[in-house]
């Protein structure tokens, strides 16, 4: 088209008018209507002497380096997978609404942050192209749970982060929630693959008066943990009360660290009991923590921590070599279980699932016996059911390695997962231990005592032998003994003791 058509702009003839130059770039139409990107260059022309005698205009088709401009941007500020607005554009939108809220008392917010549950396992089990597809499957169903003024973006991995804009309550980001939660419970196909989640969720209201969107994502993400640790599929709202928690964690993980450094760790021993005799056949080795500011802190406070820490590995290779040491100490003063007298008084110690996955578990126990100048057989690791479920061939060739150097093996809390007696005859378990859930409840009804009577038949037709935990009460302790039941521990004989204590009771 003529400039007179399409008309060159007035500041650009300026511009060329009074500096002999001027460039833009803008929007040019077609003869057909279509629309194209040009840069423009105008260039003032002068006579012989001087004077301004009109001027040259090129134009070029920029359309293409426009598009890829446009793709350079959009992919600075999207999630590659997903499509969705990747953290720094989300960072945007945020500034906007706190900026909003400032301005306008009324104006409310509120950002979940949503995280996926079990993702790691589902990538593990069925593969990152899986994994992948989840995650893109998962925010177009996010999508359907939010109105067009609402932003969601992907922060990375499997967390998800939403925008409520101007909603009026706090119940109108539960309501999100609760339809987020509703959408993920159904399977997704993929791969031909049948796959569930979850999702934690936390969430974080404008009323707090934020000031920097990184607040924001930190209080929803507080939540976030606050809601996964209660359980999956939940949703929680940040309240002040939970930084108090955080600061509490976080304490308690640096007062860990220099507690591995300074070895504050000390072990009680619970007797193991052959029920046929009612003497000691054995301890079993519990780590506590001897705080120097709290004293002694049990195994349920730090146990957890030390594990999402990695903290558990030099913490149970203390335990175990301390454990190694300590049984072969004991041994000479009473050389023979008078249950078993060609058998030494034996030593269990527990296993974490992350000790357990180890590559050099089995370096590490022959390293601990050698120290403490113990016989391979006078050892029992005891490894959770889960813990040998989870990764069920990888197990069975550690647990296989660590019976050809002579170590006794024993399945704890059985019962509790979800093996079956029928699958560990394929493993080389020495004992089973039954779990106090079952043992607890023996007394309140037929069916609790039909499952240990049935647990300890099976595992002897196996050829295990059965210690059953936490037992409380002499009926408990008569209907075990009628079940055949090898060995029995809990505070009906003692509750775990230090080890002077403990060597009062090998006195008795």
């Amino acid at each position: 088209l003529e400039d007179t058509e399409q008309g060159v702009p007035d500041q650009e003839l300026k511009t060329a008018a009074t500096e002999g130059r001027a460039e833009s770039e803008r929007w040019q139409m077609r003869r057909d209507g279509t629309r194209f990107w040009v840069s423009g260059v105008v260039e003032s022309l002068h006579d012989e002497k001087g004077g301004l005698h009109g001027f040259s205009k090129i134009m070029r088709d920029i359309t293409e380096r426009k598009a890829t401009e446009e793709r350079i941007t959009h992919d600075a500020f999207h999630d590659a997978l997903t499509g969705l607005p990747n953290r720094a554009l989300f960072i945007e939108h945020l500034n906007r609404a706190i900026a909003y809220s400032e301005r306008y008392e009324k104006y409310l917010f509120a950002v979940l942050f949503v995280d996926l549950d079990r993702f790691k396992s589902i990538n593990d089990s069925f593969g990152h192209i899986v994994g992948d597809q989840l995650l893109a499957a998962t925010a177009r169903k996010l999508e359907t749970t939010l109105r067009p003024e609402d932003v969601i973006a992907r922060l990375g991995g499997d967390e998800f982060t939403i925008l409520l804009n101007n909603i009026h309550t706090i119940s109108d980001a539960t309501r999100v929630a609760n339809r987020i939660h509703d959408e993920l419970r159904l399977p997704f196909q993929l791969d031909r693959h049948d796959v569930s989640t979850t999702a934690s969720i936390g969430i974080a209201l404008s009323t707090h008066g934020y000031s920097q969107p990184e607040e924001v994502l930190r209080d929803a993400d507080t939540a976030m943990y606050r809601a996964k640790s209660v359980g999956p599929g939940r949703h929680e709202i940040f309240d002040p009360s939970m930084h108090e928690r955080v600061m509490a964690v976080l304490k308690l993980e640096a007062d860990l660290k220099l507690a591995v450094e300074r070895e504050e760790f000390v072990l009680h021993y619970q007797p193991i009991v052959s029920l046929e005799t009612n003497r000691i056949t054995g301890f079993e080795a519990l780590v506590r923590w001897q705080h120097p500011e709290r004293g002694l802190v049990l195994p349920d406070e730090f146990i957890p921590l030390a594990e999402e820490t990695g903290l558990i590995i030099p913490i149970g290779r203390w335990v175990l070599e301390e454990a190694c040491r300590q049984v072969s100490q004991w041994q000479p003063q009473w050389p023979q279980q008078q249950t078993h007298p060609h058998l030494s008084l034996s030593m269990s110690v527990n296993l974490s699932a992350k000790q357990f996955t180890q590559r050099d578990l089995v370096e590490q126990v022959e390293s601990a016996l050698g120290q403490g100048g113990l016989a391979a057989g006078s050892l029992n690791l005891e490894i959770t059911e889960s813990a040998v479920m989870e990764k069920a061939e990888a197990a069975r060739q550690t647990l296989e390695t660590l019976r050809e150097i002579g170590v006794k093996l024993h399945i704890d809390d059985f019962g509790t997962g979800c093996s079956s007696l029928s699958n560990l005859h394929q493993y080389p378990v020495d004992v089973l231990k039954i779990d106090r859930e079952f043992v607890g409840r023996m007394e309140s009804g037929e069916e609790r005592g039909e499952i240990v009577r049935t647990i300890v038949e099976l595992a002897h037709n196996l050829g295990m032998e059965v210690t059953a935990e936490g037992v409380e009460t002499y009926e408990q302790l008569a209907q075990l003994k009628k079940l055949a039941c090898e060995y029995g521990q809990g505070y009906f004989f003692s509750k775990p003791v230090d080890s002077t204590s403990a060597q009062a009771l090998l006195a008795m």
